[in-house]
């Protein structure tokens, strides 16, 4: 290993280490490492006395996505202490916070969950073909393989085209055709897909209709203000479809009138 510096601190901000040098080991292989089969492996660092082998845990955290070069892979390490930077107060947002089919959606994710067959390969665009013709709803989803050397790891979907998908990530060219692969739907976490698609408004985890930071920043007009009564504008049925029960439209009454 190349001599290096760990850095540690008493406050939240994470740990810094950066270490350079080789590893080998029965387990680990070069086709693994390119498959992502590492990425966010548990790391530990530490020392060890050679004579007593008395050893202390001086650094521990994750691996990050790991890249490859014409000098070999590199590796990201990201402190355990990152966690501490979660923030577990929800904020509001225009979008749904809830992960698709996950806490909070509601949603059952075996109902937008279907099993194809990989049929072919586009290297240069980094797109899989599969063996029925998928939609628009394919993108922000997620594909897991049932087989092959990439067996259980997880890709998000970035575009669909026909029986054509765009992954966020290469998928291993040995994988054999006709591997079986499985196929999670995706969300664009707005409140007219939650509504018109899904019929999952009533748990949309987000604040579409609240004013953001541009209200502060806008001229003054003569109304009181342009958003509430753009607002009051929208007919009554757009309310009850977009917001579902009585009680939501109430509520958003209430924030309509404080305007």
């Amino acid at each position: 290993m190349t001599p290096a510096a760990i850095r540690m601190t008493a406050d939240v901000t994470g740990d810094s280490a950066e270490v350079e040098g080789a590893l080998s080991h029965d387990t680990i292989s070069e086709t693994d490492l390119l498959s992502g089969l590492f990425d966010e492996a548990a790391i530990l660092i530490g020392a060890v006395d050679w004579e007593t082998l008395d050893h202390e845990v001086l650094y521990s955290g994750l691996i990050g996505k790991i890249e490859h070069d014409l000098r070999g892979f590199s590796a990201q390490l990201r402190s355990a202490k990152r966690i501490l930077e979660q923030d577990l107060i929800p904020r509001t947002s225009p979008t749904c916070r809830a992960k698709f089919c996950g806490l909070g959606c509601g949603l059952s994710a075996p109902r937008f969950t279907g099993r194809y067959s990989l049929q072919g390969f586009d290297e240069t665009s980094n797109r899989i073909e599969i063996d029925s013709a998928v939609g628009s709803q394919m993108i922000d989803g997620e594909l897991r393989m049932l087989g092959g050397p990439q067996t259980g790891l997880v890709f998000g979907i970035l575009n669909a085209d026909a029986t054509w998908l765009t992954l966020d990530r290469p998928l291993t060219l040995s994988t054999p055709l006709g591997t079986k692969l499985e196929i999670l739907e995706g969300c664009d976490h707005t409140v007219v897909t939650c509504s018109e698609r899904f019929g999952n408004a009533h748990n949309f985890r987000g604040e579409p209709f609240l004013p953001g930071n541009d209200l502060l920043a806008r001229y003054g007009r003569s109304s009181r203000c342009g958003v509430a009564s753009s607002l009051q504008k929208r007919p009554h049925h757009f309310w009850e479809r977009h917001l579902g029960s009585t009680d939501a439209m109430q509520n958003m009454g209430l924030i309509v009138s404080a305007l």
